[in-house]
């Protein structure tokens, strides 16, 4: 697959570098020179210049990406890059910082394919990493396997079906489930899923479009 990372930042970096390493085509978007720089040190290919202006999306590949990962700690950008990405039909991915309102997360929420928050993880790992655990195995697992949230919409197939009715593909598991504006928790086989439910999913990144499908 191809992908344009907005943004070569600690988070934009990362990512890159992991999809990468997976054997995605990945192009970078950045307006500071050295990041370019460094970019292209690690093998990755390079635009400069603004992630909100079409043109300089255009040179990177939007018309032919598969999706877009906007990750700059500026949300305007990030937001007109994704409206482009959708534009040209590319899913759309936008870097949120956490102490944004409520509010403003739903504006934005609703024209984008998924949102990040990166202090989010990176509190949810020190929480792990005091409580003993070992949050580096999630990044492990995450190189093979996708893991996500998805929220159950009113024309899906799987509202009223138990969590063991379901046809999700063969590697796909329900790890945690949630009635809407509820915490998640762990499923049993015999919950019946309602409209607006979370369901949060571990499986093959291969087979993510294909569980979308069964529950969105």
């Amino acid at each position: 697959m191809k992908f344009i990372i907005v943004g070569y930042g600690r988070v934009g970096s990362r990512t890159a570098r992991l999809l990468s390493t997976e054997g995605h085509g990945v192009v970078i978007v950045d307006r500071d020179e050295d990041r370019l720089e460094r970019a292209a040190g690690e093998g990755l290919e390079g635009v400069r210049g603004d992630g909100a202006d079409e043109e300089t999306l255009v040179e990177a590949g939007i018309e032919d990406a598969d999706a877009i990962g906007a990750m700059t700690p500026d949300l305007n950008v990030n937001f007109s890059a994704c409206l482009i990405g959708a534009h040209y039909g590319c899913r759309t991915v936008l870097r949120i910082d956490e102490d944004y309102r409520e509010d403003i997360y739903k504006k934005y929420a609703e024209d984008v394919d998924d949102i990040v928050y990166p202090e989010r993880l990176g509190a949810a790992g020190a929480k792990t990493a005091l409580l003993g655990g070992d949050f580096n195995v999630v990044a492990d697992i995450a190189q093979d396997l996708q893991l996500t949230v998805l929220e159950i919409s009113p024309d899906s197939s799987a509202v009223g079906k138990r969590i063991s009715e379901l046809a999700l593909p063969a590697m796909a598991r329900i790890y945690a489930h949630g009635r809407e504006k509820e915490p998640l928790t762990i499923p049993l086989p015999g919950t019946r899923l309602e409209t607006g439910d979370e369901v949060a999913i571990i499986t093959e990144t291969s087979t993510i479009e294909d569980v979308r499908a069964a529950l969105v």
